[in-house]
């Protein structure tokens, strides 16, 4: 299993002040009324959306690859959207990393969670389908409360955020592997442990494979999950954190479990993966992380879609 990083005095080092003032600051916010964090993390969202004007054109370029068809309206206020969603994912991080479970709970409607419960209590492997949502901190510590299992990160360059982080997940969760540790993942799936697995980002040319996404037909997708679910044997499950309007709070909805996907080629399992992020993203298109470059990148020959 990776090595996990340990708190230490290094970590009180002036370096680290200005950080520590950015995480006091999220604390005190996230111990607000719930109604109240809403609305500062939508005006949040409203003024990253002025001054991030490089990420908005990026969330506006791949809204605009994969729904050709969609009004140009629409697309401004879709991104619009997605902004106000990116000021409340970060309070939300907060909130998952600070609250107390009972705060969690009070928020939460969960459904579809008991063919999970069934094959958890069978240790059967569960490779957890986490589409990168702005609400994922939030839906990892919710589902982890249900049935703790490892999470897959990229560590921090931050010391202190990779401390935190690591601190604030395994809050409901047993562990986390480094997303690059393929063998430590088919080792924890066929000991009946939860994988959580975001095969949705662009994650360069080594162990992808070009396949539809949307309207793009030659888009960079992960070969990972292919050989996962082959060598694990492991039941993948998807899943969707979605927030709901004005202030009400939070849903999971667990997908059916997929206890048979297709596995005769990468390919053919990333076409079919794909199909299912699609399908989740269309459950909250607002709530997803459109500022990745998720098309950055392309077959030999194809010029740069950004």
């Amino acid at each position: 299993m990776t090595q996990l990083p340990q708190f230490s005095r290094a970590l009180l080092h002036p370096r680290y002040w200005l950080t520590w003032l950015g995480i006091g600051v999220l604390y005190l916010i996230v111990l607000l009324p719930y109604p109240v964090i809403w609305q500062l993390g939508r005006i949040l969202g409203r003024a990253a959306g002025h001054l991030m004007k490089k990420r908005a054109h990026i969330a506006h370029r791949n809204i605009e690859l994969c729904f050709p068809d969609m009004p140009e309206s629409e697309r401004q206020q879709l991104v619009k959207k997605n902004f106000e969603s990116v000021g409340m994912g970060l309070l939300e991080t907060g909130m998952a990393w600070f609250w107390p479970d009972w705060r969690i709970e009070k928020w939460f409607d969960v459904t579809g969670f008991d063919p999970v419960t069934k094959l958890y209590e069978e240790k059967r492997g569960i490779l957890l389908i986490g589409v990168h949502f702005l609400t994922l901190e939030l839906g990892a510590r919710i589902f982890g409360m249900h049935a703790p299992g490892i999470g897959v990160y990229r560590p921090n360059d931050n010391p202190l955020l990779d401390w935190l982080q690591t601190w604030g997940r395994m809050r409901s969760n047993k562990s986390m592997i480094n997303r690059k540790d393929l063998k430590g993942m088919i080792r924890a799936l066929k000991q009946g442990d939860v994988i959580w697995y975001a095969p949705d980002h662009d994650y360069g040319p080594r162990n992808s494979v070009f396949v539809p996404f949307f309207a793009v037909e030659q888009a960079a997708t992960t070969s990972g999950t292919w050989m996962l679910a082959k060598t694990s044997k492991a039941s993948i499950v998807p899943f969707v954190p979605r927030r709901k309007p004005n202030a009400k709070g939070y849903e999971l909805i667990m997908l059916p479990p997929e206890e048979n996907p297709p596995l005769g080629s990468p390919e053919e399992t990333a076409i079919w993966m794909n199909h299912i992020v699609e399908r989740c993203i269309l459950m909250a298109p607002d709530q997803y992380m459109w500022l990745h470059r998720r098309f950055k990148t392309r077959p030999e020959g194809v010029p740069s879609r950004y």
